[in-house]
């Protein structure tokens, strides 16, 4: 079992992702719903949706390209606090002015997935203290908890709010319970943070290489060719956040809180055992063909749940493309770890997440305005699904013949 291997930092930083996840979980099922109690309209909330990641962007650029200057534990704090700043705004004001601030200073998650500066810090974190051999593994295992934290954080969401409103609490302070919680987790992790030892600290600080561009030296070029890529992947994920897809069975299928938790329970669940198995089919395949040939398949069943004529057809779908979609995510954290100087993975970690961040903060505005039309309300589902498409094409064709160190390669037989 991966966690009888790890060291006491690495059980922190799989217990911070944990607990991190659950909480992107449990809000991301109820936060559109939680806005358009608050009285604001798509096109607004589709708005605020793309200024919390336009803002994590923002802040997450210069917080992991600095990590390795500034220290990674005092970032990780740091992160956590932005987390209980946007849930005391979004919790306490209806104002859109103060929840535009909340939403591009703080760390809120609309999509259930990683936001802020943890993801990048904590796997160049890892990538120290865990062996080459076993990265793709741990990356694997890393992502697993993630994602059963996130559906039972979407579960729990979504149930509670049923209850609350069950016993006779309005639905829109039954929704702000949520957020007040998202609130005090990030206080959690922020103790958790704390207790981290200088092993997870990036080696040879304060050095000219350290202080080049992003952080980036050797690796620039092809750092930057990923980030578009990656990019492009994000943005159309950005059509198909997890708040938006339950809103959208919401209203095209009436779907209560408490179902939606279950549906995302059991999505979040396949997810997470499909990253498990990446670490297996890469070995064998090599990590460019898992990252794409996983991630066609699931594209197209994407793009097939609006076409379902009724509920349980619409969740067999989603379901079976959740079973698949995160297959590519640990190859392509390992490839990225793979591709660069061991000195440059936060940066690289960073600068990539803050391209899939500024890609996915795009979408939501265009996805606001397809909502609010009838005609439209499947739409966001086939521009997700026909712009992963071309993105896995892309990928294929630029990375196909690019592999990592050799070294990388070796490992990969045992992992």
């Amino acid at each position: 079992m991966i966690f009888t291997k790890l060291s006491t930092d690495g059980l922190i930083l799989f217990g911070s992702r944990i607990l991190r996840m659950f909480a992107y979980g449990f809000l991301s099922v109820v936060l559109v719903l939680y806005l358009s109690k608050l009285g604001l309209n798509q096109f607004v909330i589709g708005f605020l949706l793309s200024a919390t990641l336009i803002g994590d962007a923002a802040i997450s650029l210069w917080m992991t390209t600095s990590a390795d200057r500034i220290g990674r534990r005092r970032i990780l704090v740091a992160g956590a606090g932005l987390m209980l700043f946007a849930s005391a705004l979004f919790a306490g004001t209806d104002k859109v002015a103060l929840l535009l601030i909340a939403a591009t200073v703080g760390v809120i998650s609309p999509s259930g997935y990683e936001v802020g500066p943890f993801l990048s810090v904590e796997q160049a974190a890892l990538s120290k203290i865990v062996p080459d051999e076993t990265r793709t593994g741990v990356f694997g295992w890393y992502n697993l908890v993630g994602s059963f934290a996130t559906a039972a954080g979407a579960l729990t969401g979504g149930v509670l709010t049923q209850v609350l409103q069950r016993f006779g609490v309005p639905p829109l302070n039954s929704y702000r319970t949520v957020v007040v919680l998202y609130g005090l987790i990030g206080i959690l992790m922020g103790l958790l943070f704390t207790r981290l030892s200088a092993a997870v600290e990036a080696a040879h600080l304060g050095t000219p290489q350290m202080r080049s561009r992003f952080g980036l030296h050797r690796s620039t070029g092809v750092v930057l060719k990923l980030s578009a890529l990656f990019g492009l992947d994000a943005f159309a994920g950005g059509f198909v956040l997890q708040s938006i897809v339950a809103y959208w069975f919401h209203v095209r299928f009436g779907v209560e809180p408490a179902v939606l938790g279950a549906i995302f329970f059991g999505a979040n669940i396949l997810a997470g055992i499909s990253a498990l198995s990446a670490a297996w089919i890469a070995a064998r395949i090599g990590l460019v063909n898992t990252m794409v040939f996983t991630h066609l398949p699931s594209n197209v069943l994407l793009m097939l749940v609006p076409l379902m004529p009724n509920l349980p057809l619409a969740i067999v779908v989603l379901l079976a493309r959740f079973s698949i979609s995160q297959m590519d995510v640990p190859p392509r954290q390992s490839y990225t770890m793979a591709m660069v100087t061991p000195d440059e993975r936060s940066a690289a970690a960073g600068v990539t997440g803050i391209a899939r961040s500024i890609g996915a903060a795009i979408s939501p505005v265009f996805t606001g305005g397809m909502l609010s039309n009838p005609v439209l309300l499947g739409a966001p589902f086939f521009a997700a699904g026909g712009l992963k498409v071309i993105y896995d094409l892309l990928l294929y064709r630029s990375f196909r013949g690019v592999a990592g160190p050799k070294r990388e390669m070796a490992i990969l037989s045992k992992d």
